[in-house]
């Protein structure tokens, strides 16, 4: 990685209003070397500066046909190495905060799921029978792991389609690791709930008797986002009593009770794309992540539409919102002196491996 010569504590002392002015200037002077790919949960403070927004698929399936030097993701670590292996080798791909990361990602790691493959070999021939889907909120060797064993990785978007292909080519799938999405995922193409234990990597064989794992369908890993695992039933509950005819929209990532209560459940752009095309006037209790909503609710006021968040408490993604001006002030400037910071590179053995997968799930979407 190399180092700037502009040292980041003198940004640190900066205002937001003094750095969004250096942000401007830095864009303008590094023209059509730079593109600033911005997911939608990060905060307003940078999103603004997004020169394209999407969901995990949609940046994935962008970031194949840029032409900038430079991609600087506003968005966590495992987007920007997707970013990475996605994009061309003369292309640097960069997280203007390292520590921008993902709770969901950090509960399955390599070491856990190749203790798991070994566990679950015991019962029965993983490579014969199971095919491995990672959620793309992974890092980048589990990815490589899943091409290495003629796996797949999904998104939210594509969940189900994913899914679909997994099972043509073998009978069950370890679904890692978010078990929420694998879940309703799972439940939506009707397999019922008792064929879709929980894998605890904690525990010896996953806290499952050989049985259950013989006799599952899809193996969901335990694991979720902090953020919606905090939606409740009871907040659905109190906007349809103050509500009678407003609508409850969440993200498959949300606890399977909400999802089940909710009247449509969908994808970030599914929620976002929704939303945009209802009827004026119309009520929205939505479940996914703060700073989407508010930027939606800000929006809709125009046509009427009431957007409401679900959660009975403020639970924005912590480390989605690490990337502040300040960083992304530091990185661009940095830019403009050929000094380029926090450059994400995967390894290539690593990357070779995890493309096969993300080229597959593209190919499948």
């Amino acid at each position: 990685m190399n180092i700037s010569t502009i040292n980041f504590d003198s940004f640190q002392k900066l205002k937001d209003e003094d750095c969004q002015e250096r942000i401007i200037k830095a864009k303008k002077k590094l023209g059509k070397d730079l593109l600033i790919l911005g997911h939608h949960y990060q905060n307003e403070a940078v999103y603004r500066h997004a020169d394209f927004a999407g969901d995990s698929l949609k940046l994935a399936q962008h970031v194949q046909n840029v032409e900038a030097k430079y991609i600087v993701f506003l968005g966590v670590h495992f987007m920007a190495e997707v970013s990475d292996i996605l994009s061309r080798d003369n292309q640097i791909t960069i997280l203007p905060d390292l520590s921008a990361g993902c709770s969901m990602a950090d509960m399955a790691n390599l070491a856990k799921v190749e203790r798991t493959y070994r566990e679950i070999s015991k019962v029965l021939d993983f490579d014969e029978k199971i095919t491995p889907v990672t959620y793309i909120n992974s890092a980048a060797d589990l990815k490589a792991f899943c091409g290495e064993h003629q796996g797949i990785v999904c998104t939210s978007t594509n969940a189900p389609k994913i899914l679909n292909w997994a099972f043509k080519q073998k009978e069950k799938a370890l679904f890692f690791p978010d078990q929420n999405l694998g879940r309703w995922t799972g439940y939506k193409m009707g397999i019922p709930l008792d064929k879709m234990p929980v894998w605890d990597p904690d525990l010896p064989l996953g806290g499952l008797t050989e049985k259950q794992i013989i006799e599952s369908k899809i193996l969901l890993w335990k694991g979720h986002c902090a953020v919606h695992q905090m939606f409740r039933v009871e907040s659905i509950e109190d906007f349809k009593k103050n509500y009678p005819n407003g609508n409850v929209i969440s993200h498959p990532e949300a606890p399977f009770d909400v999802c089940k209560n909710s009247d449509l459940v969908g994808s970030t752009e599914f929620i976002l794309r929704t939303i945009e095309n209802a009827d004026p006037g119309t009520e929205w209790l939505v479940g996914t992540e703060l700073n989407l909503v508010n930027r939606l609710a800000k929006e809709m006021k125009a046509e009427g539409k009431l957007v409401k968040f679900m959660s009975h408490v403020i639970c924005e993604c912590s480390t989605m919102a690490r990337i502040d001006p300040q960083h992304l002030a530091w990185t661009l400037e940095s830019l403009i002196e050929e000094n380029p910071v926090n450059i994400i590179k995967v390894p290539q053995k690593e990357a070779d491996l995890a493309r096969l997968t993300l080229d597959k799930m593209l190919e499948v979407s």
